[in-house]
């Protein structure tokens, strides 16, 4: 029996297993790094082993300083969650050594699965499906397009699409020294690229006792970056006859290997459905679990629990699905930035009519899996994912809408983040109608104002936003001071102009001009416009004869953040009179996140194109490129290989390229 559950991870996964060790009983333990000193799931253990430092090759990555802390605390189980050590054999036989449970699979298990060339050639022998390994080497015009893929990878990392042999070997080279740093192992190898393939996963249960269930399938075909975004259960794709032949081929994986535990049998499907093959294995929990176990009722980490127990599965067998589940992995990262993450305070997160967190809603409902709460700060050390959002109702298009009306009305402040993108894509035709695959995003684009990362408010909304901010700062101005004790500040027996106010929303400047008069509200540039009241807080208006209510929040970083039911609106003050000396240089390339220099392609004098890379940052365990924003001529490069930068930090400047009298990009004389 267990009785005391060390987690072996951070943010919303130690969250979610700490809720069903409650549940069962178990106490609980969880290790902390320097970062996460001040987390939720770090409050909510019974006890807390601080692990000094904030890489994770420091930290979440130490197999000794792990196991030791389990020691320390007394724990008699080690559960791993996913990510870092969730899949590493050595980790698991080292916490077995020190006898300690290992909630997951045997390590020979996670071994067999661990190399995607070795676990391709086992599943093969076991008559699942497989497509082809290609040698680096030995790629031809005819292979075309390939996927260049680490051996030991996941999320994404260390995968890379090819579709000229000249671009082969620097993406090679590139994905090799990504899973190299990742996860210690820099073997790549091909494979034919499906450009529209369809991303179809199978949960798989097995006891000690000779029992394996397959508990249906997920679709997880939008992607960015081959790392998942959205997830359903069950597949639009997927009939009763394919499910049949996937839940056969994923139990046969998993009897190859004689697994034990919670895995995911991955495949890929082409557009059609009358073909698969086998991807990899998952020997841990997924992200994604909420979807399987909100179709059919289970906890999956109970069940995890109990096996590592040596309980058999329920007689009865594997549930059936009911309804459809749908989950969104909100990231803080800016799509319309080559989804660069950020980070900083969270300053608000709020999700409206969630039913349940950490657990399968009474009944259809919304379900929260977070691992942030108001205040949380958003590291630059580990992935930038800060919750999961589930819905799950009685079919795909009331999930589907559900999911996109909460995480439009959510209260997100702080970090930008992917909700906009996240609720276009739920409200596009395509993706209702169940066209999907994994280059969606590519198909449907992600910039301009239609494209899947517009903002939600439309210009019009971020004007009203801003009227809206101003007219709340002004109400909080005459709340906090008064003349004589008792009149509002700023009261004058004289006319005077309009109020002037400026924000920024993203890049651009917007100002607002109003007049607080004896007959209303006038403002600039706004007709049929109406002030019904004006708190610090909340600002109400009529507008073309609508009424709308404008929920205010200011911060101390000067973060203003007006939520409404026409689309949330982030702005920042910006003041009367500037500091000359805070401009930038034009054409300042600026670091958008802490992060290292990994690599640098250009030197001072080179000629560049807009778009070409000038060099690579790595934050968040991921390589970022930073382009040339112009064409023109590298003029600076303050920053070296292996250098350490704060955001927005000055990494290059691309000035004119003058070429003999002229300078590119100035207009000629005379011309118009």
């Amino acid at each position: 029996m267990i009785t005391n559950l060390l987690v072996s991870n951070r943010g919303e996964i130690a969250r979610r297993v700490f809720r069903s060790a409650r549940d069962a009983g178990i106490g609980t333990v969880a290790v902390y790094s320097d970062a996460d000193a001040d987390a939720p799931f770090v409050a909510e253990a019974d006890a807390a082993v601080p692990l000094p430092g904030n890489a994770p090759a420091d930290t979440y990555l130490r197999a000794d300083l792990l196991v030791k802390a389990a020691e320390e605390a007394g724990a008699d189980a080690v559960h791993p969650g996913y990510g870092f050590l969730s899949e590493n054999a050595a980790f698991a036989r080292a916490c077995a050594d020190a006898g300690l449970t290992w909630v997951g699979p045997p390590p020979e298990a996670i071994e067999r699965m661990g190399s995607k060339v070795e676990s391709k050639r086992l599943m093969a022998a076991a008559g699942v499906p497989v497509l082809p390994e290609l040698a680096t080497a030995e790629v031809t015009e005819a292979d075309l397009p390939v996927l260049v893929k680490a051996s030991a990878g996941g999320g994404g990392r260390g995968m890379r699409v090819v579709r000229s042999l000249d671009a082969l070997a620097d993406a090679v080279s590139s994905a090799s020294a990504e899973a190299g740093s990742a996860f210690g192992d820099p073997t790549v190898f091909c494979e034919r690229y499906l450009e529209t393939g369809r991303h179809i996963e199978v949960q798989v249960l097995a006891d000690a006792h000779g029992t394996v269930w397959a508990l249906g399938e997920r679709e997880c075909s939008i992607q960015r970056r081959h790392q998942k975004v959205l997830e359903e259960a069950p597949s639009p794709l997927v009939d009763d006859p394919m499910r049949a032949q996937l839940c056969e081929a994923a139990v046969a994986a998993a009897r190859a290997i004689g697994y034990l535990g919670a895995g995911t049998v991955e495949f890929l499907a082409s557009p059609d459905g009358t073909e698969f093959y086998f991807l990899e294995m998952n020997t841990r929990l997924q992200v994604e679990h909420p979807v399987t176990e909100c179709v059919t009722g289970l906890d999956l980490v109970a069940l995890q629990l109990s096996v590592a127990e040596g309980r058999p599965l329920p007689p009865d067998g594997p549930p059936a699905f009911q309804g459809h589940a749908i989950e969104a992995r909100l990231y803080a990262e800016d799509p319309a930035l080559d989804w660069q993450p950020q980070s900083g305070t969270l300053r608000r997160f709020a999700v409206p009519g969630v039913h349940s967190e950490f657990a399968v809603p009474p009944g259809y409902g919304l379900r929260l899996d977070s691992g942030v709460v108001d205040g949380s700060v958003v590291s630059v050390h580990y992935d930038p994912m800060l919750a999961k959002v589930i819905a799950w109702a009685p079919d795909r298009s009331s999930a589907a809408r559900a999911l996109a009306t909460a995480l439009a009305r959510a209260q997100i402040h702080g970090p930008r983040t992917n909700r906009d993108l996240l609720v276009n894509v739920l409200r596009h035709p395509a993706f209702l109608a169940g066209e999907i695959d994994t280059a969606f995003f590519d198909r449907h684009g992600l910039s301009g104002p239609t494209g899947l990362a517009a903002p939600l408010a439309d210009p019009d909304t971020v004007r009203l936003s801003a009227l809206a901010a101003a007219l709340a700062a002004a109400a909080a101005n005459r709340a906090a001071a008064t003349v004589l004790g008792r009149l509002p500040s700023g009261w004058r027996n004289v006319a005077s102009g309009p109020r002037r106010a400026r924000f920024l929303a993203g890049e651009r400047e917007i100002e607002v001009a109003y007049l607080l008069t004896r007959d209303g509200l006038r403002a600039e540039g706004f007709d049929g416009m109406s002030l019904l009241s004006a708190d610090p807080e909340r600002v109400v208006l009529r507008v073309g004869g609508l009424r709308r209510s404008f929920t205010v929040s200011r911060y101390a970083d000067e973060l203003v953040a007006v939520d409404s039911a026409l689309g949330p609106v982030s702005l920042t003050p910006v003041p009367r009179f500037r500091d000359p000396e805070s401009a930038l240089a034009s054409g300042s390339l600026v670091a958008p996140m802490p992060g290292t220099v990994l690599r640098v392609a250009v030197s001072v004098g080179d000629r560049v194109s807009a778009g070409q890379p000038v060099l690579w940052l790595e934050a968040m365990k991921m390589e970022h490129r930073i382009s040339a924003p112009a064409d023109g001529v590298v003029t600076e490069l303050p920053v070296a290989v292996g250098q350490q930068v704060e955001v927005g930090s000055v990494l290059a400047v691309v000035g004119d390229a003058v070429v003999g009298d002229a300078v590119v990009g100035d207009e000629a004389p005379g011309t118009e």
